[in-house]
């Protein structure tokens, strides 16, 4: 196994020996599930439901920050919170086998929140409130943090380390990075401290699922400290959607109206954050065949432009 292609050895032979290892009595059906940054498998069990494998990437997350992760989810099933929280066997929920960390959850269907839905906004922005009830607790220690350093500075790196920025474009990245960089910072000054608490973090509706029953929530492995607003920003495509969260979760929980100005750097930060992502991953085959745009000079070109564009509004 390697960092660059640290799933070379994860077969389903070892996916199933993995389950097995728990007491479970695989059935032999194997789904693989749409994810990039890990590897999520649904998994067949012999008189029972499957259940759904998540072995974590190697080198990104320490022990520490994933048993944060799994702690926050139960802790927020604890409150009756609608969340896919991992299993527990033999006391642990962070297990390990073949070289793999993974986790064990239940099976949870659904389908995507409507956005244009007035109501279905609301619910979630209740949902967000009662997260965040919960998330103003306790402070995460071994989590990530919504600054410049994760979503600006080292993504940043990443690019102009890969051989996918073409030459001749590499100093207008930095420049572009730098004034985007500076354009956030400003923005940050002028709105001044925002209170910090844990979040889900990656708050988007693939990570939502609606039932008859309401949504659930999924996927908290970019649970990380950071302001209110980051959990409800991608939620919400136009003035009115916003609303109508904000309606919802203030009637659960206070909302600092004066995060609203940070979405411009949010939204500047999460395009800094997608590029170096897949720069950083490009070495593990599911990269280029999920993003082969990323090898093409005129992906690099536009998000130039992009780049510009965003940092126009935050000066």
């Amino acid at each position: 196994m390697s960092i660059a292609t640290p799933y070379a050895n994860l077969t389903p032979d070892l996916v199933l020996d993995a389950v097995g290892a728990c007491g479970l009595w695989p059935d032999g059906r194997l789904l693989a599930l749409n994810s990039y940054e890990n590897r999520v498998w649904q998994v067949g069990i012999e008189d029972g439901a499957p259940v759904i494998a998540k072995f974590y990437r190697p080198g990104r997350w320490s022990d520490a920050a994933i048993a944060e992760e799994h702690a926050f989810a139960l802790e927020l099933a604890a409150d009756e919170l609608p969340v896919v929280a991992p299993q527990a066997f033999g006391g642990r929920t962070l297990l390990a086998h073949g070289g793999y960390r993974y986790a064990l959850y239940p099976r949870r269907g659904g389908r995507a929140p409507s956005l244009e839905s007035a109501e279905q906004l609301q619910w979630l922005g209740r949902l967000i409130a009662r997260l965040h009830v919960v998330g103003s607790r306790a402070p995460f220690e071994h989590r990530e943090r919504i600054d410049r350093a994760t979503l600006i500075e080292r993504p940043a790196r990443a690019v102009q380390a890969s051989p996918l920025l073409p030459p001749h474009l590499a100093d207008a990245y930095r420049a572009a990075v730098r004034r985007l960089d500076e354009a956030v910072t400003a923005r940050m000054e002028a709105i001044g401290p925002l209170r910090q608490l844990r979040l889900h973090g990656d708050c988007h509706p693939g990570n939502l699922l609606w039932t008859d029953d309401g949504p659930h929530f999924v996927d908290l492995d970019d649970a990380r400290t950071g302001p209110a607003v980051q959990d409800l920003w991608m939620l919400a495509h136009d003035d009115a959607a916003m609303d109508a969260l904000l309606e919802g979760y203030t009637s659960m929980r206070d909302f600092d109206p004066g995060e609203l100005a940070f979405i411009p750097a949010l939204r500047a930060m999460r395009q800094v954050h997608h590029a170096g992502w897949i720069a950083a991953r490009w070495a593990d085959p599911a990269f280029p065949a999920a993003f082969p745009f990323a090898a093409e000079p005129r992906w690099w070109e536009q998000h130039l432009a992009d780049l510009h564009e965003l940092a126009d509004p935050l000066g």
